[in-house]
């Protein structure tokens, strides 16, 4: 009776490692709830780094002499405010990129632990697996995201037309949504889409499966817990410059591809690469680099890392998302 069941729930506990009590617990979060465990990490981080992409964008689709120059111009233009232009819509986009992105990730790096266990499989998956899953989630999300993606460029750049007449004023992210639909046409939405979903996938694919490599790797090494803040932050220190290595060239198109005011202006991600080396050289690629990069580093470090928390605050035990 209730005797018997009380043993044998003691016995249970007992023999259960916590770890594994918790990956019991984390196992039953649906992509739901580890896609909203995304966004609420990606949100609070934007209020650190948003200034870092304001600076990117208007590097990419303007003229600067460097980082420092952009920073200081586009300050004195509009002081602090300017660099939180368009932040409504980042907000936007870790709802419904950042979401997408990290959950389903997360949903499926615990589905194959699960289907491991099934199995009585203790390895765990390889780089390219996770590599894999990385580019899925990013290219789901970015598809979800791209609408939020182009209110960003459009907002963050705005300040950067030198003819107040001709520039834009968005309210927010909603109104840059509704008027670019009803101006230009709901496609025009998910103009630059392809490069927007390139890049994601390889931004997401880059950092999410070094940093699950980095982590595990880092914890055999030095006896870090996987899911500690210096753990994480080393780990996703060096999947951010991996991944930003890669993505920026796409990063550069997609920025001007949905800044163009002439949807004819380019006639697709190759035409538009082509025309700015043309005019600017190759390097003009890996335009924004660093502001790219310095806004990639804190960001990823502190949304992995707040993800990683939040799953184990709301599972309630010691259980990780990556």
């Amino acid at each position: 009776g209730d005797r018997h069941k009380f043993v044998a729930d003691r016995l249970y506990h007992k023999l259960l490692p916590p770890r594994e009590m918790a990956s019991v617990s984390a196992s039953q979060l649906s992509l739901f709830e580890r896609g909203g465990l995304g966004a609420a990490g990606g949100i609070v981080t934007t209020f650190f780094t948003h200034p870092f992409d304001v600076v990117r964008v208007q590097m990419q689709v303007g003229k600067f002499s460097g980082t420092i120059d952009a920073t200081t111009t586009i300050a004195r233009r509009g002081g602090l405010h300017e660099l939180y232009a368009g932040i409504s819509a980042a907000w936007l986009r870790q709802i419904t990129y950042g979401s997408g992105r990290l959950g389903i990730y997360s949903y499926l790096l615990d589905f194959d632990r699960r289907l491991r266990a099934s199995r009585a499989d203790s390895s765990s998956p390889s780089f390219v697996l996770k590599l894999m899953m990385g580019i899925t989630s990013g290219s789901v999300g970015a598809a979800m995201g791209t609408p939020a993606e182009l209110a960003l460029v459009r907002m963050g750049a705005d300040s950067n037309i030198a003819d107040p007449a001709q520039r834009r004023n968005y309210q927010h992210s909603l109104d840059c949504i509704v008027r670019v639909a009803r101006e230009e046409g709901v496609a025009a939405l998910w103009r630059g889409a392809t490069p927007t979903i390139l890049r994601a996938a390889a931004l997401s694919g880059t950092l999410l499966s070094i940093t699950s490599e980095a982590k595990a790797a880092i914890s055999q090494r030095t006896g870090f817990a996987p899911t500690s803040t210096l753990n994480m932050f080393f780990s996703a220190l060096v999947a951010s410059f991996a991944a930003n290595c890669v993505a920026n060239p796409f990063d550069v198109v997609k920025s001007r591809i949905q800044q163009a005011s002439d949807p004819l202006l380019y006639t697709s991600m190759m035409d538009c690469a082509r025309k700015s080396i043309a005019e600017e050289g190759f390097a003009v690629l890996w335009r924004g680099f660093t502001p790219a990069f310095v806004k990639l580093a804190p960001y990823s470090i502190i949304s992995l890392t707040l993800l990683e928390k939040f799953t184990a605050l709301y599972t309630g035990g010691g259980a990780g998302a990556l």
